[in-house]
């Protein structure tokens, strides 16, 4: 019994994993990679830590600081305030989207109409029900700006719909968003000498 608990749970983790349901929208990396950086800087402090604050950014924030640090580290890349090429920032924004009519499901219409030998799919019904209407997003833009020009060279855009808007969970949000930040951060290439 404790066996099957542990294989269900390992297929419940792995399948949540390859569908995360977090949108990533990479900028090319080309120009970064073309400057050849090995050090950079926070561009703004660390928002100051408190523990009674229920604002999301908050707790977001050591949490993007800490992921993005280890991930660059990992490819080479040196913090060093006084020798920075680039300058890394991000912003979180909530935002709202318009949930996605059904495209496969032609049984399924706005308006009402019939359609003669045509049993409706209970799958398609849910789908959507739960993808209709708007839909509450976190997004964070995470942005690596050239200190010399003073211009953004890379850029990502992470997007997730809000499947509980009270959750508390801080070791969980911190392992997914490490999660996500690595899959975002991905294209980029190594530290020039590393």
């Amino acid at each position: 019994m404790r066996i099957a608990k542990l294989l269900a749970s390992a297929a419940l983790t792995l399948g949540l994993t390859a569908c995360s349901g977090v949108d990533i929208e990479p900028t090319a990396v080309d120009e970064f990679a073309a400057k050849n950086y090995r050090y950079y800087s926070w561009r703004t402090a660390p928002l100051p830590a408190t523990t009674r604050s229920t604002d999301l950014v908050y707790q977001l924030d050591p949490a993007i600081r800490e992921a993005v640090n280890a991930i660059l580290a990992d490819k080479g890349y040196t913090q060093d305030a006084g020798r920075a090429q680039f300058s890394v920032d991000y912003l979180y924004a909530p935002g709202v989207v318009q949930g996605a009519e059904p495209e496969q499901a032609s049984n399924i219409a706005r308006l009402p109409t019939a359609t003669a030998n045509r049993m409706v799919d209970q799958a398609s019904v849910d789908n959507a029900i739960a993808l209709g209407g708007l839909k509450e997003t976190n997004n964070i833009r995470l942005q690596f700006n050239d200190i010399e020009s003073q211009t953004v060279i890379w850029q990502v855009t992470l997007s997730k719909i809000v499947e509980n808007a009270n959750r508390a969970d801080t070791d969980a949000l911190q392992a997914d968003l490490r999660r996500y930040l690595e899959r975002a951060m991905r294209p980029l290439p190594a530290a020039n000498g590393s």
